[in-house]
């Protein structure tokens, strides 16, 4: 009887697993189409759920918004080990650089919702930087000890110089940020010495 009751209980919790992912990924892509007041029953249609189950689980919007946000920061944040295992130091700096950019630009929604003084959102700022600072820290220190870059960048400055950057307007802001933070990764590399190079 205690097997049974272990296995329900078991099969319970990664059903709840499972519709939570299922509505956080829905509730991505809702409020990246529609932005961050989209209806909730768009959002529990799309995830396949009730909206009793959604509510269940986030009881407030902004919940559900927190939620989105710290899974996308974990998503990207890990996603620096995952490129640096599979490419030289250089190249891993540079490809997370451009997906840590296209996470700010299709975050702004998100990222607008943080500054409305919900409480829910007071731990967010704290969130980013810290699974964000370290990611940033070993792909730099990486790129740095091969010559691949400069070796006095502080991550939380180039952090904020692509939020900047991001937070584009006009025609095409997607392309203009793009093309600004590829000047930026050529920037990193001034001054960059490689290995055996005499720094006189």
């Amino acid at each position: 009887m205690k097997d049974d009751e272990e296995q329900a209980g078991g099969r319970m919790r990664a059903d709840a697993r499972r519709n939570e992912d299922a509505v956080l990924e829905a509730a991505k892509t809702v409020f990246f189409t529609s932005g961050v007041d989209a209806p909730v029953r768009e959002i529990a249609a799309m995830a396949g759920v009730g909206v009793g189950t959604l509510y269940r689980r986030f009881p407030k919007r902004a919940d559900l918004v927190a939620a989105v946000f710290r899974r996308e920061v974990d998503a990207c944040a890990a996603e620096a080990r995952t490129l640096a295992a599979a490419n030289p130091p250089g190249r891993a700096l540079e490809l997370w650089l451009k997906r840590y950019t296209d996470f700010i630009a299709t975050k702004r929604g998100l990222a607008a919702a943080l500054h409305s003084g919900d409480p829910a959102f007071d731990t967010l700022p704290a969130y980013f930087q810290s699974n964000f600072e370290p990611a940033l820290a070993a792909l730099l220190d990486a790129a740095a000890a091969t010559g691949d870059v400069r070796g006095d960048i502080e991550p939380y400055d180039l952090l904020r110089a692509i939020g900047n950057l991001a937070v584009g307007s006009g025609v095409d802001p997607a392309g203009h940020t793009q093309r600004m933070v590829a000047l930026l990764i050529d920037g990193l590399k001034c001054g960059a010495r490689r290995r055996g190079e005499d720094a006189a």
